[in-house]
């Protein structure tokens, strides 16, 4: 296992949905919409699996400074060619009353092929996530941190909830897209792996039975990236403002710095099986961070506070080493605040407390996200 430093790079990626700006219903992204934001964000940009939706991905930056900057012209560019449409983005991983009958994808070669190899399943995606790369170059170091971050994901993935509704419905859940998304095969959490051979063993197991083409159709919540020297945590909701996209990014990438710090220091970090680990993945899938997670070292239930207090504590060195002490601790925020779910059936709740109907008050949600998606440019 290599012992040199890693340089703990990182890149984000977004999935974003377009509204009409009047009705705030999905719409169909124009390819000259696309072809304009190409120009502007050259590699930066790319058409998603639906219609409606638009994904764009920072360069590798050096620090969360440098991607705040890239965040910011990506979300500006983006804004302003889709306004030349009628259009408005929103970086909420559900629509709120949109139905995934009515839209269609992308007709790409790829898109087709997953269309055709999902059948159903591929039809109800009507969902946007958020990708968080950390630069790893040692693979055996990547495959040893991915069984250790495994642990930390439900934590991030409470903090991230942006998708309570589905079809015009209040699904109960924080994050109704994981709900969607793990329909597909090769999702939830990564198995755990004893070295990099096992990995690429495995992997090349199905491509040689050529059920997958390569390493990027397993979409598991982490995993080794198929074309960067980088884990990939997956398991994140969009979030519709972008500093919480940048406190995800933060944490995500000091979590990945203490297990590597305390690996190389002989202590590690006990790799709990997935069955609990998944425990811990409902709840924050179902509360967010309203109700506790499992603590497995005390084997109780925590109130979500106190774990992002410890979690702040736990990378305090990382985070004064990658300078992202401002956005690591305003996880505390969103956890005082509550995550987009909350704050959308807030929104949902005051319309209808003020006489709108459930189409109105659904369309109130949606004119918050695309005001949050904004908010912080």
């Amino acid at each position: 296992m290599g012992q040199d430093t890693p340089p703990f790079t990182i890149g984000i990626e977004e999935e974003y949905l377009l509204v009409d700006q009047e009705t705030l219903a999905l719409a169909h992204a124009p390819d000259s919409l696309i072809e304009a934001c190409t120009k502007d964000l050259a590699g930066k940009v790319s058409p998603e699996f639906l219609q409606c939706q638009i994904e764009i991905g920072t360069g590798v930056c050096q620090t969360i400074g440098e991607a705040r900057e890239d965040l910011v012209h990506l979300r500006r560019t983006v804004a302003r060619h889709a306004a030349d449409y009628g259009l408005a983005p929103i970086a909420a991983s559900c629509h709120p009353f949109a139905d995934w009958k009515d839209q269609h994808h992308t007709d790409k070669e790829r898109y087709n092929k997953l269309r055709r190899d999902l059948a159903g399943v591929a039809r109800r995606m009507l969902i946007c996530g958020m990708h968080v790369h950390v630069g790893i170059p040692d693979k055996e170091m990547r495959i040893n941190l991915v069984n250790q971050l495994k642990y930390f994901l439900p934590h991030l993935h409470a903090l991230s909830a942006s998708s309570p509704y589905w079809q015009g419905d209040d699904t109960g859940m924080s994050s109704y897209r994981l709900t969607v998304f793990d329909n597909l095969p090769r999702t939830g959490l990564p198995p755990y792996m004893k070295d990099w051979a096992q990995f690429a063993s495995t992997v090349d197991t199905l491509i040689d039975l050529e059920l997958i083409e390569d390493a990027s159709k397993i979409w598991w919540d982490l995993r080794p990236s198929s074309k960067f020297p980088t884990i990939e945590s997956r398991i994140c909701d969009v979030a519709p403002r972008m500093d919480v996209t940048l406190t995800l990014a933060a944490l995500t990438q000091c979590l990945t710095r203490m297990l590597w710090r305390k690996s190389t220091s002989g202590e590690g970090w006990h790799v709990v099986q997935n069955f609990m680990v998944g425990e811990n993945r409902w709840r924050a899938q179902r509360y967010g961070v309203s109700e506790g997670l499992i603590d497995f070292g005390r084997k109780s239930l925590i109130p979500f506070s106190q774990a992002v207090d410890e979690i702040i504590a736990l990378v305090a060195e990382d985070a004064e080493t990658l300078d992202c002490v401002a956005e690591v601790i305003a996880a505390r925020d969103i956890v005082a605040k509550g995550t987009s779910s909350d704050q959308q059936r807030k929104v949902y709740t005051a319309s209808m407390n003020a006489g709108a109907s459930r189409k109105e008050a659904l369309q109130a949600v949606v004119a918050s996200l695309v005001a949050d998606f904004g908010a912080d440019l």
